[in-house]
């Protein structure tokens, strides 16, 4: 059995500007899964970098309000809502409301820095 909290995830900033803590990646645990989980959070009033990544990625919303950019399309997002980001696709998320936001991100496969691109 594995579980991890939260908690005991260390936290940094990701090459997209976002503050992460990683909480699965086949990489860093003996864990038999292609993907990678994340837990990023967006300040009030901050945008991620815009990027891209070579794999699929899943963003879960939790909490606050955004607004979500995938290529040439803009939509607001909040908590419960699932986006699907194409791989290659240029994304970045901006927070709109006066908390946090935070999301889950699922990339598959694995996050890896070689495969992604910060613009």
């Amino acid at each position: 059995m594995f579980i991890r909290e939260l908690q005991n995830c260390e936290e940094f900033i990701a090459g997209d500007n976002t503050i992460l803590r990683e909480i699965l990646h086949p990489d860093k645990e003996d864990l038999k899964i292609r993907y990678s989980l994340a837990h990023a959070v967006v300040k009030p009033g901050e945008t991620s970098y815009r990027h891209k990544l070579k794999n699929s990625e899943v963003y879960y919303i939790l909490e606050g309000e955004g607004q979500m950019y995938i290529d040439n399309e803009c939509a607001d997002v909040r908590p419960g809502q699932t986006i699907y980001i194409p791989p290659n696709a240029l994304q970045c998320i901006r927070n709109i409301g006066q908390g946090d936001l935070k999301f889950l991100c699922i990339v598959d496969p694995a996050w890896r820095k070689e495969d992604e691109e910060i613009l």
